[in-house]
Parts: C-alpha cells; structure tokens; sequence
C-alpha cells in the first residue's frame, strides 16, 4: 500500500512543480509581450496561436483546426505557416548549418570536435582539402584549435563535419564570442541585415555559426569590441519590433568619434595652412614695395633729365 501512495505523492509533487514552471513562464510572457509591439507574440506551451487552414511548423501541432504552441517561444506567422522560435535551450546541429567549434580530441583517422551541442562531432581526415599525415594530424589542427566546420550529415553516431569550402578551416586571429544559439536569427536578421549593418558600422569581418559562436575579425581591437558590444545589445534586445532602428541608434550613440589623433593632425593641416597664407600674403605685399620702389626711382630719373 506505501509503494502505490508514494507513486501518487510523487506525482502530485510533479504536477505542482510543471504548474508553477507554466505560470513563471506565463508571467514572463506577459512582460515581454507589452515591450513587444510587432507580429510576434511570446507563447507558452499548450496556448492555442491560431485557428483555420494554416499548418502546423515546428514547435506546434494541429488538433482540429487549432494550432497549439508546444514550447516556450516567439510564435512567427507566414501566409501558410506557424512555427514557434525558441527563446531558450541548446543547439540542434542540422546538415548544411555552418558552426564553429573546438578541438578536444585527436584520432587515428580525424578529430573531435566540440560544437556545444548534445551530440558528438568528428571531422574525417577525408573532408580535408588537402592532404594530411595521419601521424601529424597537429599539422591541421590541433587539441584546443578552434575552426569555423559545415556539417556534412547528422546520424546516430553523431555530427559528420568538414572544411572543404572557401570560408571554412582554422581561426587564428579575432576574438570569439557565445551567444545563446535560439537569438542567431536575430542577429543575422532577414536576408542578413542586421548583420550587414553591424559589418557596415565596425568595418570587421563577422562569422556567425548557427551554434551560437561568433567570430568576429577586424583590423583593430577597438572594432572587435565595439562589434562585440553591438552583437550582445541585439541579442539583449531580440523581443522588440524595430530592432533595425534600435540598433542605428545604438551606434549613433557608442560608435566612437574622431580619435585625439587625426583631431590633432587635422589642427597640424589648418595650422600649416594658415601659415601657407600668412606667408602668401606677406610675399604679395613685398612684391608690392619693391613695384612700388621701381617706379619712384624711375620717376626720379626722369626729373633729372
């Protein structure tokens, strides 16, 4: 008789804990749905999104002609589609995503290779564009290397990587930042947008892995970060409608001004300048005297004569 009782305590014990983990969620989706002013609506497991003929995408499911969230999210609506964008949770690797990742094995045909995602990764000495010494596989990459990888399939052994493209293989320069891997599309933005308007406004070069790991390469340190800074208030501010606008703002705002040393070379130039004219000046008005000078003095010999 205690076993089944103690089953049933258990039970109710869970259910209590799953109601006060949807009610937290519910009070945060209501605080983050009166700063979010756009098309997207923050949902909660279980909330019916929409009802008709739209189909169900991922993190929903259709029961009837309701469309039910079946996790915690931003519901995006198309013309045919709703799905939900998830707001917190680990990386799900998918073939064709571009990740960055980290070294932390050697084997006898290839390297693992941390992705932070669940599952394990492996990069085969074949999906290497040239070729490679098993016994020096350090040549390549190295245990702690980092390198920007495609994933080449997803199976139940685990993530097939490679680097046989162009903008693919080592990082050895630029800083490397973690975002959470759910705001990725934020960053990038439609089409690539924001991104493009964080490139445009720093002048770095920026890799943005759909695991959430940015590399960001730039010609100063000062650019890096302020890129840096520029990524986090994006993915800080990721509920909000208008973030495009936000975003010029905030530049407009910490995008640093003319540095003391081309203020102090632009007063270097209107100084030089400056003394260019006065020089100028005083060149013409000696000119002058001396035409003045020529005449008087021929203007006397024609007196004496």
């Amino acid at each position: 008789m205690e076993a089944p009782l103690q089953r049933k305590l258990k039970k109710i014990r869970g259910m209590g804990r799953n109601q006060k983990r949807v009610k937290k969620q519910t009070l945060k989706k209501e605080n983050l749905n009166q700063n979010n002013m756009g098309k997207r609506k923050v949902v909660v497991p279980g909330e019916v999104i929409a009802e008709g003929d739209k189909l169900p995408g991922e993190g929903t499911k259709k029961k009837g002609k309701q469309i039910i969230a079946m996790r915690y999210g931003l519901a995006d609506e198309s013309a045919k589609l709703i799905k939900i964008i998830p707001l917190s949770g680990v990386y799900h690797p998918r073939r064709g995503n571009m990740v960055i990742g980290k070294v932390d094995e050697l084997t006898f045909n290839g390297w693992r290779v941390d992705i932070d995602a669940a599952e394990s990764a492996f990069l085969s000495l074949t999906e290497v564009p040239r070729f490679v010494n098993k016994n020096n596989l350090e040549e390549v990459m190295d245990i702690g290397d980092v390198a920007v990888f495609k994933i080449q399939g997803v199976n139940k052994r685990g993530v097939d990587l490679t680097i046989k493209s162009r903008s693919l293989g080592k990082i050895d320069e630029g800083i490397i930042i973690k975002i959470n891997s759910n705001k990725v599309p934020r960053v990038i933005g439609k089409e690539g947008s924001m991104i493009k308007l964080i490139k445009e406004n720093t002048g770095c070069n920026i890799t943005v892995g759909q695991n959430g790991l940015v590399w960001i390469k730039g010609d100063k340190i000062d650019n890096e970060l302020l890129a840096k800074k520029a990524i986090i208030f994006v993915t800080k501010k990721s509920f909000i409608s208008g973030l495009t606008e936000e975003v010029e703002k905030w530049f407009e705002e910490n995008k640093p001004s003319q540095t003391k040393a081309s203020k102090t070379e632009t007063k270097t130039k209107s100084s030089e300048k400056a003394k260019k004219s006065e020089k100028s000046e005083e060149s013409k008005e000696s000119e002058k005297k001396n035409e003045e000078d020529n005449d008087k003095k021929e203007n006397k010999k024609e007196k004496k004569k």
